[in-house]
């Protein structure tokens, strides 16, 4: 298998096709007083678009992101991952694998990558930090097919066996959270996970006390209202894909629904408060799967799912390794009661933060650090 250093193309020809599609584009109406009840709010899309054309400098974007060292690794049947390999100076670092889901990116951790391998604190734990995009996204490969989310656990383990690093700790939210149960299950490497994220379940999650009650109303509740998305990406992707191939604005508007939906807007509205990133930080994440062309490719992972029988631990197994949960209120795959959790997982540490939603490392990125450093020296 082969590592090569990587550089992040600022892909020219790409981002004047993408400028030329923002400009062109028209708006259209919306219900009086909508918000984000409907979807994504055209105050804001017009906002960002004005904000993407006048101000936003995707050349900057792209350095600030090659500030950290690239790899691409070939990881089984002539694949190619990215990654930032991020290597700790200290000694007694450990390696950590930390992963993104949709519709983020590596944009989610580009702000902790350096303060996880040199700690600010001098006993702090530290990392030499691997932060791959998954495959069909970004500078990863393409596919040919869908892969579901255990078999991307197995490029994963094999990208950490291939940088040398036989034994690692995991942490992942969103896709990374559902990859990272498989890997708990199915690595001989993985020495322990840290999950922001209630990904992969258990097989029994009938509910046994008041409390698991009002979690399960909850999530059915939340799936209802927010994972149309899911079914889509999961059952028709190349239908999304002929519209979101050629329409730069519709995948901005796409991510950014998501972003204000699933983040934790405190005391406001989901349904009339804008996304907490800044525009800068929204249109980098947006930029990397437009310029990549991986907008397609990204949602073949939900059919991948569906194709390897959705997201239940196997009834005959549980996660043996040391697992942490971090327990953000507001996220849309937020944790049960820890019993049920621990009906699937060896819960070693499950911590209710004071706020933070889907986006952890990014929105929240002190307490997420905090956690997963506590998590790491405890082990």
């Amino acid at each position: 298998m082969s590592v090569e250093p990587f550089t992040i193309p600022v892909a020219a020809d790409e981002a004047a096709w993408i400028r030329d599609r923002v400009v062109a584009y028209r708006f259209f109406e919306e219900p009086v007083d909508a918000g984000w009840a409907y979807g994504a709010n055209r105050s804001y899309m017009e906002r960002l678009r004005a904000y993407w054309l006048e101000t936003f400098d995707w050349p900057a974007a792209v350095a600030r992101l090659n500030r950290h060292p690239h790899v691409r690794v070939e990881v089984a049947g002539g694949l190619w991952l990215h990654a930032v390999h991020r290597r700790s100076s200290r000694p007694d670092a450990r390696p950590l694998l930390i992963a993104h889901g949709w519709p983020g990116s590596i944009v989610e951790f580009d702000r902790v990558i350096d303060r996880l391998a040199e700690p600010e604190v001098e006993d702090g734990p530290a990392f030499h930090v691997v932060a791959p995009s998954l495959l069909g996204y970004a500078w990863s490969d393409k596919p040919p097919r869908p892969v579901g989310p255990r078999a991307m656990a197995g490029y994963y383990d094999a990208l950490m066996g291939v940088l040398g690093y036989e034994r690692y700790l995991y942490q992942g939210g969103d896709w990374g959270c559902v990859i990272g149960g498989w890997i708990g299950l199915d690595s001989a490497r993985v020495a322990a996970l840290h999950l922001s994220g209630f990904g992969l379940r258990p097989a029994d999650m009938r509910p046994t006390t008041p409390e698991e009650t009002k979690w399960l109303t909850k999530a059915q509740r939340i799936r209802a209202t927010e994972t149309a998305y899911l079914q889509v990406q999961g059952t028709k992707p190349q239908s999304l894909g002929f519209a979101m191939m050629d329409s730069p604005m519709g995948v901005a508007a796409w991510f950014a629904e998501k972003f204000a939906g699933w983040a934790d807007l405190g005391n406001g509205r989901n349904g009339f408060v804008d996304p907490p990133f800044d525009l800068d930080t929204m249109l980098t994440n947006i930029m990397i799967y437009l310029t990549t062309r991986s907008f397609n490719t990204a949602a073949w992972l939900y059919a991948g799912m569906f194709a390897e029988g959705g997201f239940a631990i196997p009834h005959d197994r549980r996660v043996e390794v040391p697992t942490a949960a971090a327990v953000f209120p507001k996220d849309l795959l937020a944790f049960p009661p820890r019993a049920m959790v621990e009906r699937g997982y060896n819960l070693v540490r499950y911590t209710v933060m004071p706020r933070g939603g889907h986006f952890a490392s990014l929105e929240e990125p002190e307490l997420f650090l905090a956690d997963l450093r506590a998590f790491a020296a405890s082990l």
